[in-house]
């Protein structure tokens, strides 16, 4: 009975399962499928909260946030590049740790301390969105919202009393949204010259700590102990408007601005050569700064003098005082041909005393080059009075008796009459202009008009958004209250007919630079439909 109702059970398993397939091939093609409906669609800003959440548990800032821009190929790029900027990272960190760690050597009985394993894992930090801001400032301002859940390898030994202890950081999660500033731009590679980080809000920052193997942020009361330290010697570094700069570019690489004037009298020289046939010369001076493409500055040409006496008074600009040096060339004047040099001799600035007058008598020379044997022939002398006038600072301006910073950004004027007197820098930068346009023609150049003398930038051809970012100084006695500085857009045009035309100008009162000390504006061009000009003007006193 047992093998028979074995051999009946397997015989029913198979012509029921044979049935069951025919039975269920048939319902397959003869029953009539039921209509299927469209899946309803609802925009994002239908649905609730909680089923928000459940399809977007991140929502990415580039959607909450329409000024917000989406960067998938930043974090592509993070990715691939992650490995690499992981050692390059971990080495810096290293560098900066080291003096550090010894400060502390020899201190609470600490032997040694350094970094047994130190690798940022393998998961790069995520770019949620980027905000770029647009400023009238020479700079380039971004905001990106990121965050890093990563699985960093950081583990210190601390060798304390000959005991060896080990403390690792694991499950490290940072949440931030940092305001990042490249600035100033500069014409030189990377094209800013350092970078100033600041935080926008206090960071989310989650990590724990295991020391010999125990996780001692699980202790009740110190992790939020922990949390709430962190967020506060943070906040107090670096939330807005505190900053954290790191310079990219030396000083020495970046466009140099003028930072004092130099007081040049020459006075007289003496016992020169005698270059003509009747036994004098005609000597005149000229006056530079090296480290300086302007032209050279002349005295007069004193005719058949060998002691000639000038007396004459000059002023240059000086951008760096450590490095440039005044060259005086004396010339013997000839009505043809070329002029005969006399000689010529050098003087470092950083000889002088700011503020301080300094007499000197130099002997001339043929050339810099001391090893030359002609230079110890004795070609007469020169003397010179030298006063090197450095500007006010920025900073004094704004924190001493001349100007204060009002909350808008703008320097408001000193109520004393005195301290906006006396000589000083007029700084002109034409950066550019916006949406201006000719009748026949858009090759547009600035045209800068200031007590009858005239400037002008190059000219941009085929453009109705002209960059120019070009600077224009004058050295003035006096503050220039009651003068206007006139500045015109004008297109160019080799043809014959119609070569020059005006695109708009703009008349400034430099009262309002001189009190406030600098402005950054872009101005409406008159007889222009939606031209601009962005101008900034700044008056430094000396």
């Amino acid at each position: 009975m047992g093998l028979f109702s074995t051999l009946l059970g397997i015989f029913g398993f198979g012509i029921g399962s044979l049935l069951g397939l025919l039975v269920g091939f048939f319902l397959f093609i003869y029953s009539e499928p039921e209509e299927v409906k469209d899946p309803v669609v609802r925009p994002l800003h239908e649905l609730d909260s909680c089923t928000l959440q459940g399809l977007l548990p991140e929502i990415p800032m580039w959607v909450k946030f329409s000024d917000y821009d989406r960067v998938d190929w930043l974090n592509k790029f993070l990715f691939d590049m992650w490995p690499y900027l992981d050692k390059a990272i971990c080495s810096t960190i290293r560098s900066i740790a080291q003096p550090i760690f010894k400060e502390y050597i020899g201190k609470f009985h600490i032997e040694a301390i350094e970094f047994d394993k130190l690798s940022l894992g393998t998961m790069p930090p995520i770019i949620y969105g980027l905000k770029v801001y647009e400023t009238n400032e020479n700079e380039l301002v971004m905001e990106p919202a990121f965050r890093w859940a990563g699985n960093p390898n950081i583990v210190l030994v601390l060798k304390l009393l000959s005991l060896r202890i080990m403390i690792q950081l694991v499950d490290l999660q940072v949440f931030a949204a940092p305001r990042v500033t490249l600035k100033p731009l500069v014409p030189t590679f990377p094209c800013f010259a350092s970078i100033v980080v600041s935080l926008l809000e206090k960071p989310h920052v989650d990590f724990g700590i295991k020391i010999l193997g125990g996780d001692i942020m699980s202790i009740p009361g110190l992790y939020r102990f922990v949390q709430e330290n962190i967020k506060k010697q943070v906040a107090s570094l670096y939330l807005w408007p505190q900053t954290l700069e790191i310079p990219v570019l030396d000083a020495s690489v970046v466009a140099k601005k003028p930072v004092g004037i130099l007081h040049v009298k020459v006075v007289r020289a003496m016992k020169l050569l005698k270059m003509d046939i009747l036994g004098s010369s005609d000597p005149y001076v000229k006056l530079s700064l090296t480290e300086d493409r302007l032209p050279a500055k002349k005295t007069t040409v004193k005719m058949k003098k060998l002691n000639p006496e000038w007396n004459e008074k000059f002023k240059l600009l000086v951008k760096d005082p450590e490095t440039q040096a005044l060259e005086l060339q004396l010339y013997d004047w000839d009505k043809v041909g070329r002029h005969d040099k006399l000689g010529m001799q050098l003087v470092p600035l950083k000889v002088l005393t700011p503020g301080l007058t300094k007499e000197l008598v130099l002997d001339l020379v043929k050339n810099t080059n001391i090893n030359d044997p002609q230079n110890k022939k004795r070609r007469g002398q020169i003397v010179v009075e030298l006063a090197f006038v450095p500007f006010k600072s920025e900073s004094s301006k704004l924190n001493g008796n001349e100007y204060g910073r009002s909350e808008s950004g703008i320097s408001r004027s000193s109520d004393s009459s005195e301290s906006l007197g006396g000589a000083g820098l007029l700084s002109v930068l034409i950066q550019g202009a916006e949406d201006v346009e000719g009748q026949h023609h858009n090759n547009p150049f600035a045209l800068l008009c200031f007590r009858g003398e005239e400037k002008k930038t190059k000219m941009v051809k085929k453009s109705r958004d002209p960059l120019w970012n070009e600077d224009f100084q004058f050295m003035l006695d006096e503050p220039p209250l009651q003068d206007k500085i006139y500045i015109e857009v004008m297109s160019k045009s080799r043809a014959i007919f119609r070569a020059k035309e005006s695109l708009g100008y703009v008349e400034i009162n430099l009262a309002d630079v001189v009190h406030n000390g600098r402005i950054n504006q872009k101005y409406h061009l008159i007889d222009s439909h939606n031209g601009r000009i962005h101008i900034e003007l700044s008056w430094t006193k000396a």
